[in-house]
């Protein structure tokens, strides 16, 4: 349930903030909020504590645990500009802004972007970080879960809820004879879910990492939004094509690591088509503002 104090996006820019902080801060954070009337047994329960018994944003931020340094670092991460001795009021009123659209990442004002470029010039700036770090992590991401199919290479690394948040969220829509719909909540069911489609459904995702099939935008609050495009296989046959949207937040104890907080995933099977027509070449058509409105907990046109 949402908090009365606390909207459902202001939330979600919170917990980027406190994710920040070290656990022993995260604990004594909690005590101050709730007056000692939880007692959380991880880091995900004394944020969600912390989170519930806030009033608002501005009580939250000049609590004396939530230190100048962490409200620094934060804008830091997201490309706003400060000056480092700035008092912890300022640096309140800046995260304010920027929460409120008043301050735009580096990222949104470069715009969208098509990931056709060469290494080199995807360097020259956020964005292009942006589209690389989606492209590493769909490469990561469809060989990690092809390698769990039956007759697949596999992998060192082990498939399973570690590489999703604790309340990730799936949507899975499919379109082969009629449409269907499912959806699953938690690390472990979307991670069993996924599984399944290629260990006993025996899928094979061959994503689209070039032209239109790949495109990222990331939020203000910092969620990065992946959308890609591909084909689907099984055995040697093309069964049709896919498209899915990921949310992924960074991991701040796991350095450069992200964790996936929302799937979108369809699948477009070519028996669905008419008659006469032939599959579409794979590709993305949402804008960055349809993107942002997965984040914004409306749903896409599937």
């Amino acid at each position: 349930m949402a908090a009365p104090g606390l909207s459902e996006q202001e939330q979600a820019a919170c917990r980027g903030l406190l994710e920040l902080l070290g656990t022993e801060e995260l604990m004594a954070l909690t005590d101050t909020v709730t007056n000692r009337l939880v007692h959380p047994e991880s880091r995900q329960e004394a944020i969600h504590a912390i989170l519930v018994y806030s009033q608002n944003v501005e009580e939250l931020l000049k609590r004396r645990k939530v230190y100048r340094e962490i409200i620094l670092k934060y804008l830091a991460a997201h490309g706003i500009a400060v000056p480092p001795s700035s008092e912890k009021h300022l640096l309140i009123d800046r995260v304010k802004q920027y929460w409120s659209g008043q301050l735009p990442t580096r990222a949104a004002e470069s715009g969208e972007r098509r990931c056709a470029e060469s290494y080199g010039e995807r360097r020259k700036s956020p964005q292009n970080d942006l589209c690389h770090l989606g492209e590493e992590f769909c490469q990561w991401f469809f060989e990690l879960l092809n390698s769990q199919h039956p007759m697949g290479v596999k992998s060192k690394e082990g498939w399973g809820p570690q590489h999703f948040w604790e309340d990730a969220k799936m949507r899975f829509c499919y379109n082969t004879l009629e449409k269907n719909t499912e959806e699953y909540v938690g690390a472990e069911m979307v991670s069993l879910r996924l599984l399944s489609l290629v260990k006993e459904e025996y899928l094979l995702f061959n994503p689209n990492l070039r032209a239109n099939g790949l495109k990222c935008v990331m939020s203000r609050h910092g969620l990065v939004l992946v959308a890609v495009a591909g084909t689907v296989h099984r055995d040697n046959t093309c069964l049709g094509i896919f498209e899915q949207i990921f949310g992924l937040i960074s991991c701040p104890l796991r350095g450069n690591t992200w964790k996936i907080k929302v799937i979108n995933l369809k699948i477009v099977g070519q028996n669905a088509l008419e008659p006469g027509m032939e599959i579409e070449k794979p590709s993305i058509k949402y804008d960055s503002n349809q993107l942002q409105e997965l984040y914004d907990g409306k749903e896409l046109t599937v």
